[in-house]
C-alpha cells in the first residue's frame, strides 16, 4: 500500500504561477488548460480562471484559483498537475504566501517588454523563502518591443537562474508552453508527506456556497481525508464531519478521498468563511497534530466609512456587506453613525485595491450608491493615564490634552524605476516623510529603491503620484513594518462653528496647515451659496488654523426706493441683516457629495 501511494506521489506536481499584474499569468493558465485537454474547446475562453467581471475588466486576478490537470509527458508517464493561480497585487500578499506554501514549485513569468517589476520580485522572494523550485520564463516574446535576452539576464541577476535556462514563451500563441510543462515536471520535486501518518491538511483558500456552506480548498500534507471523517480546525478547535471531498476542475469533482500530496476541496458543513481561515490546518478530531507553519490572522490595514446616499438603502447595504463577508473573510465591518451622513458602516480592508473592489461590487451586484469617507489607518494612541487606544476613525481621537503619544503604522516600500526618474521618485518619498533604506541597480538603467513610509501617507494617492513622476514606468510593492511614534493631530472642519465629522482627518502636524487651507478652499468652491454667510474653518482642537468665507446670496431690498432720505434704505438693510442673523442661527448647510470626495483630491 505504501509503495502504491509513493508511486502516486511521484507523479504529482503542485505548482503556481507568480508574476506582476498584466504579465500574462492568466493567459498562460489558459494555454496550460488547452495543452492538457482539461477543458473542451467549447468551454475555453480568455482568462477562464478569472470568473468575476471585475477581474476581466481590470485584467487582474483578485481571488486565487486552483485547477487539476492530467498531462501525458514525453517520458511516457501521465502526471497529475495541480495549478494554483495566485493574485498579483500587493494587497493580497498573504493569499499569495498561503498558495505558495501549498506548492513545491513556482513558474516565474516576466514580460519580455517590461522586465522585472516590484511585485515580481516580492513574489519571487516569497517563493524562495518557502523553499520552492523556481522555473523562469520570459513571456510575450512574439511582441516587436520584446527584449527576451535582456530580460533573461535580468532574471539571472536577481534570481541566479542561468539566462540560458530561462524559457522563452508566448502565452498568447502557445509558443514554448509545452516545453515549460516538461521543465516543471523535470525541475519541480514531487510532494513529500507520509501517507500513513495522521491527517494534516493546509487550507490555502475558501469560498462560500449558499447550499453547502464553506468549500475549503486544501493541500493534504500527510495522511488521507475522505467522506465521513471527523476533522478539527486547528485555530478555532471546532469539530466537523466531512460531507464531501474532491478535486478542483473548472467545477468541483467529487472523489472518494484525498491523499497526501494532493490538492482538492473539503465540504464539512461550516457556516462562515471566517471559521475556515486561510492558512489554518485540518487534522483528525481525536488526535492533536502539529499545525502546518505560517498561519496568521488577516489584519485590515485601511479603514473607511461607507454610507448609502439614499438613507432607505441602509438595510440593503447591511445585507450586501453580510453576503460579501461570506466569500471574503478579510472584509470587516461594524455600524457607525455620522452627524453629516447619517447611518452607515465602518469597514476594514486589506488595502486600497481591496477597498475599490468592494465598493464596485456593492454598486454593481447590489445596486447601492455609496459615499465613502477618507481612507484612514489604525493608530495606537497612548493616553496620559497609561491606557492604550486603537483608533481607526478620526471621530474616535481623544482630546489633545489627554494624549501622551501617538504611534502610526509604517511599511517597507520597494520601488523599481528607470534610473532617469530616480530623482522624482526619491523626492516623492521624501515629501511623504519617507526614511531612506537602500538603493541598488537591477540593471544598468533600472534602480530599486527601498524606503520606510508611513502607511497613512500612501493610502490616498501615492500610487497615482508615483505613476505620474515616472510616466507610468515605476512599480511599487510594500510590506507592513511595525509602528513608530509620530506627531499626528486630528484636523476638524467646521461649518459655521459646527464640526463635520465625515470631513475630519488625522494628519501629521507639519502638514496640518497646508491640508486645512487647501481643503477649506476646495469646500468654498463646492458648497452652494446660502441666504446667509457660511464660515468654513479648519481647526486643531480649539485653535482655528485656516478659514474661508462663503458669501451670502443677497436680495436687493432697496430696489424699490427711488430717492428720499437715506434712513429709509438703512432701515430696510438693518431689517434684512437681522433676518439673516436669525436664519444663520437656525439654518443648516447642505453639503454636496462632491465635498466628501474633495478630501481625496487635496494636494499632499
Amino acid at each position: 500500500m505504501v509503495l502504491l501511494t509513493d508511486r502516486r506521489l511521484a507523479n504529482i506536481r503542485n505548482f503556481c504561477i507568480v508574476a506582476h499584474i498584466d504579465h500574462g499569468k492568466s493567459t498562460l493558465a489558459d494555454r496550460l488548460l488547452e495543452i492538457t485537454h482539461t477543458l473542451t474547446p467549447q468551454q475555453m475562453r480568455e482568462q477562464v480562471l478569472d470568473d468575476m467581471d471585475l477581474e476581466r475588466e481590470k485584467g487582474i486576478t483578485i481571488k486565487s484559483h486552483a485547477i487539476a490537470m492530467e498531462y501525458a509527458a514525453r517520458d511516457g508517464k501521465t502526471y497529475q498537475l495541480n495549478l494554483i493561480d495566485t493574485p498579483g497585487h500587493v494587497d493580497f500578499t498573504y493569499e499569495v504566501s498561503r498558495s505558495l506554501s501549498a506548492c513545491e514549485g513556482a513558474v516565474l513569468v516576466v514580460d519580455a517588454s517590461q522586465g522585472i517589476e516590484a511585485q515580481t520580485l516580492s513574489n519571487f522572494f516569497l517563493a524562495r523563502d518557502q523553499g520552492l523550485a523556481v522555473v523562469g520564463a520570459v513571456n510575450k516574446v512574439d511582441l516587436p518591443s520584446g527584449r527576451p535576452d535582456d530580460v533573461a539576464l535580468e532574471i539571472e541577476h536577481i534570481t541566479a537562474i542561468p539566462a540560458e535556462n530561462v524559457l522563452r514563451i508566448s502565452a498568447k500563441t502557445g509558443l514554448g508552453v509545452e516545453d515549460l510543462l516538461e521543465r516543471v515536471i523535470a525541475d519541480v520535486p514531487p510532494p513529500s508527506g507520509n501517507p500513513d501518518a495522521d491527517l494534516r491538511a493546509l487550507i490555502f483558500d475558501s469560498k462560500f456556497d449558499q447550499y453547502r456552506g464553506v468549500v475549503a480548498l486544501v493541500r493534504v500534507v500527510d495522511g488521507t481525508i475522505s467522506k465521513g471523517d471527523h476533522i478539527r480546525f486547528h485555530s478555532t478547535g471546532k469539530v466537523h464531519d466531512v460531507e464531501e471531498v474532491g478535486r478542483l476542475r473548472l467545477r468541483l469533482e467529487p472523489t472518494a478521498a484525498l491523499h497526501a500530496g494532493q490538492v482538492g476541496y473539503v465540504v464539512a458543513g461550516v457556516k462562515t468563511v471566517a471559521e475556515a481561515r486561510v492558512g489554518d490546518t485540518l487534522g483528525p478530531a481525536d488526535v492533536e497534530v502539529t499545525p502546518v507553519s505560517g498561519f496568521r490572522e488577516i489584519k485590515s490595514m485601511v479603514f473607511s466609512g461607507l454610507y448609502p446616499i439614499d438613507s432607505e438603502q441602509y438595510e440593503s447595504l447591511k445585507e450586501a456587506l453580510a453576503k460579501l463577508t461570506l466569500n471574503d473573510a478579510s472584509l470587516t465591518w461594524e455600524p457607525e453613525t455620522s452627524v453629516a451622513l447619517g447611518f452607515g458602516f465602518r469597514c476594514g480592508f486589506l488595502g486600497l485595491l481591496h477597498m475599490e473592489i468592494v465598493q464596485e461590487r456593492l454598486r454593481r451586484e447590489y445596486g447601492i450608491d455609496l459615499i465613502a469617507t477618507t481612507p484612514s489607518v489604525e493608530y495606537h494612541v497612548l493616553l496620559e493615564s497609561g491606557e492604550l487606544m486603537v483608533v481607526d476613525n478620526p471621530s474616535q481621537m481623544p482630546a489633545i490634552g489627554t494624549i501622551a503619544a501617538i504611534e502610526e503604522p509604517y511599511v517597507l516600500a520597494h520601488v523599481l524605476t528607470p534610473s532617469e526618474y530616480l530623482g522624482g521618485v526619491m523626492k516623492l518619498c521624501q515629501d511623504r516623510r519617507g526614511i531612506f533604506v537602500s538603493l541598488d541597480y537591477v540593471e544598468e538603467k533600472r534602480a530599486r529603491l527601498a524606503y520606510r513610509l508611513p502607511l497613512g501617507e500612501i493610502v490616498l494617492d501615492f500610487y497615482d503620484r508615483l505613476k505620474s513622476v515616472s510616466r507610468g514606468y515605476a512599480s511599487l510593492d510594500y510590506e507592513f513594518d511595525g509602528y513608530r511614534e509620530g506627531e499626528m493631530v486630528k484636523l476638524d472642519i467646521l461649518l459655521n462653528g459646527e464640526s463635520v465629522d465625515a470631513l475630519s482627518a488625522i494628519v501629521h502636524k507639519d502638514k496640518a496647515y497646508d491640508w486645512g487651507r487647501d481643503l477649506c478652499a476646495k469646500l468654498k468652491e463646492l458648497i452652494p451659496r446660502q441666504m446667509f454667510q457660511v464660515a468654513i474653518q479648519a481647526a486643531l482642537g480649539a485653535k482655528v488654523i485656516a478659514r474661508e468665507t462663503l458669501g451670502a446670496m443677497r436680495k436687493n431690498v432697496t430696489a424699490k426706493c427711488y430717492g428720499g432720505d437715506i434712513s429709509r434704505k438703512r432701515k430696510l438693510l438693518e431689517k434684512q441683516k437681522e433676518g439673516k442673523r436669525r436664519m444663520k442661527q437656525i439654518g443648516t448647510v447642505e453639503i454636496p457629495q462632491e465635498a466628501f470626495l474633495a478630501v481625496l483630491k487635496v494636494e499632499r
